[in-house]
């Protein structure tokens, strides 16, 4: 048993907790402000989540996106609570997921923004449907997944897809770091320079 998990058993056995409140309000640890610190220097690509909605399509920009399996393809992404894009994942169980170009930093910040509605984040893009999904065709790499799970923690779910389609391109991602957009520097292995 690691410490902090000693501490909160030890704690529990001690103090009886009311039937309605959540154990991760009695955690030990660092504020909110201090965690989105920590969080904010995590290096991330940059990847806008797109689904089909019934009103047509959805989207929005997402850091927190990782592989998970190789057999089977498995990706994992992590969408805020109450987005109607995770609605339309979790109603249609297909998503697709667009890692960005180094130029599309106004395509992520569109995707990315509470105030911009659907349409105008798809607006002027050159999209396309794949297994139902709309797809952002200039991406440097997209999947098109099936979902396969999706379980909430705090504030955000995690969904887990099945790789169904799959495109890689050449290019540069789009990164994320210290709550800014930023690039690689240095020269991409086999590129032309």
């Amino acid at each position: 048993m690691n410490t902090r998990l000693r501490l909160v058993a030890d704690r529990s056995a001690t103090t009886a907790r009311p039937p309605h409140e959540e154990p991760l309000h009695e955690e030990p640890g660092p504020g909110a402000a201090r965690c989105l610190g920590l969080y904010a220097k995590l290096a991330a690509g940059v990847t806008v989540v797109t689904a089909r909605g019934e009103d047509g399509p959805l989207g929005m920009t997402v850091s927190a996106v990782t592989s998970l399996s190789a057999r089977p393809p498995l990706l994992l992404a992590c969408l805020r609570d109450g987005s109607r894009t995770l609605a339309a994942v979790r109603s249609r169980r297909t998503f697709a997921v667009h890692l960005l170009r180094e130029e599309q930093e106004e395509l992520a910040g569109r995707f990315a923004s509470p105030t911009t509605s659907a349409a105008e984040r798809f607006a002027g893009t050159d999209t396309r449907q794949v297994l139902g999904v709309p797809v952002l065709a200039g991406a440097l790499a997209w999947s098109v997944c099936l979902t396969e799970d999706v379980r909430r923690y705090g504030d955000h779910h995690l969904v887990v897809g099945r790789v169904a389609a799959v495109h890689v391109g050449p290019g540069r991602p789009l990164l994320w770091h210290d709550r800014r957009f930023g690039t690689l520097t240095e020269p991409v292995p086999g590129a032309a320079g």
